[in-house]
């Protein structure tokens, strides 16, 4: 059995996912952390620590109980989210995160921090490109896009 040098590893582990590769799982889990609600989900417990359904739904604007439910189930099956069912009238559901949750909270707050510090500058760039597109499209020669 040939064993391999440490560098050899290292180039078998680099190549061994390739999230450029549709069929590649790693562009499957990327495609779900990108997901608005995802993100929203684990950066409230990475921010708050556990909480129970209702103030998660409280803490998310615009969040539907179905899609709640189904973004929590799916972080659960990855590993992202502990559910605590606490026996009692009314029965206490609480949701967490895991430490691979925490690792992900972790980068998805500062994507946070990035898109509230920059959303004006967005914001003005996408009002320029839309006065450059209405311009172009009214024939006025005038202004150039880039």
């Amino acid at each position: 059995m040939a064993t391999m040098t440490a560098a050899q590893q290292r180039a078998e582990a680099r190549t061994a996912y390739d999230a450029y590769v549709k069929d590649c799982p790693t562009s499957q889990l990327l495609a779900r952390i990108s997901d608005k609600w995802v993100s929203l989900i684990v950066s409230a417990l990475g921010e708050e620590g556990e909480m129970r359904y209702s103030d998660l739904g409280r803490k998310i604007p615009g969040v539907s109980q179905k899609m709640l439910t189904q973004t929590l189930r799916s972080l659960e099956r990855d590993g992202i989210v502990t559910r605590t069912v606490t026996p009692s009238v009314p029965v206490r559901v609480d949701y967490g995160l895991t430490d691979l949750g925490r690792n992900l909270a972790c980068l998805l707050s500062q994507v946070k921090t990035w898109a509230e510090r920059h959303i004006d500058e967005v914001n003005e760039a996408r009002d320029r490109y839309d006065e450059g597109t209405a311009a172009a499209s009214t024939g006025d020669l005038g202004r150039t896009r880039p």
